[in-house]
């Protein structure tokens, strides 16, 4: 009962449907992917990305059986595509996520950009620097339309570099007593990858918690966009057999889920691994607006348990 997920509205492209010649997509985030399956059961059209936010969808068409059907294209930043009449180029950008473009659709009446999700990093952690020289080349010939991202734009001054955050991460870990329990966003391949050079820094085994984190990091190695040491990963199984100073665990549910891994973590209701007094959890993500309470509850009972709890600012 309930609500599982919300899509788009895609009537006007089915009602336009011989006038679409691809889909491109910007990153690999849930929420610019996720609804793509239903998507193509509707219009199968080619699908333009970057390796790993392919590699990222191509988990998502396993799902629902259409791995075999959909023309997948790999792009990078100096890629040009036609799509019938519009030329279409891109730049490259940052997020929390590798791998991310920005679109310029060069249409008979003039350029259309679409900026995707981005930040300006120039100390980022994968060392993609964002295009600036590129950006102003294209706004000095000339722009008729700017499709922007806005999250936080009200806010006055910079978003910090991602090292920051590791930096943060790493003081933590090197303070903890015990085993930490450190919850993010699957798809922040950045941010994983600091909890690995936090694990190497303190000398931690990690184990990873959640069908989503685990399918994550498993595309990022796999394309290269993660570097994890050869024996620090182990299973759930380990945890409570090694010495807790000795282990930390990254896993999903920072937004408060009530099935994900931290969660079930708080309740006590995962078989496999228990939160014990004097563990660090730290929740390494900023709740999205209407996921407060959730996060909350899941606080109060990590707090309930003896746990250390690092969030808000504190993470």
């Amino acid at each position: 009962l309930g609500i599982d997920l919300i899509i788009p509205d895609i009537t006007y492209l089915q009602e336009n449907k011989e006038k679409i010649r691809g889909l491109v997509v910007t990153h690999g985030h849930e929420d610019h992917i996720g609804g793509i399956p239903y998507f193509l059961k509707q219009l199968n059209v080619p699908i333009y990305a970057t390796k790993l936010t392919l590699g990222l969808i191509e988990i998502k068409l396993k799902e629902h059986n259409l791995q075999n059907g959909t023309e997948l294209i790999v792009i990078h930043a100096e890629s040009e595509i036609d799509l019938g009449s519009i030329k279409t180029t891109f730049f490259k950008t940052n997020h929390s996520i590798p791998d991310c473009l920005g679109i310029v659709f060069h249409t008979p009446e003039g350029t259309v950009v679409h900026t995707g999700d981005f930040k300006f990093d120039l100390t980022p952690v994968n060392n993609q620097h964002p295009d600036i020289h590129k950006m102003a080349k294209i706004g000095s010939e000339g722009v008729l339309a700017l499709l922007s991202e806005s999250t936080n734009a009200e806010r006055p001054g910079f978003t910090p570099s991602e090292r920051s955050v590791g930096e943060r991460i790493e003081e933590l870990f090197l303070k903890a007593s015990r085993k930490v329990i450190i919850s993010t966003f699957a798809s922040n391949v950045n941010r994983v990858q600091q909890i690995v050079e936090a694990c190497i820094k303190t000398n931690r085994k990690l184990a990873l918690l959640g069908r989503s984190m685990v399918n994550v990091v498993e595309v990022a190695l796999e394309k290269g966009y993660l570097h994890i040491p050869d024996g620090m990963l182990i299973e759930a199984s380990e945890v409570n057999r090694l010495d807790p100073k000795q282990v930390a665990i990254l896993c999903t549910g920072s937004q408060g889920e009530p099935m994900a891994a931290l969660a079930r973590l708080a309740s006590g209701n995962y078989r496999q691994v228990d939160v014990l007094p004097e563990d660090t959890v730290i929740i390494a993500a900023t709740p999205i607006p209407g996921n407060e309470r959730n996060v909350s509850r899941i606080i109060d009972n990590l707090f309930a348990l003896g746990a250390k709890v690092i969030y808000g600012s504190g993470s």
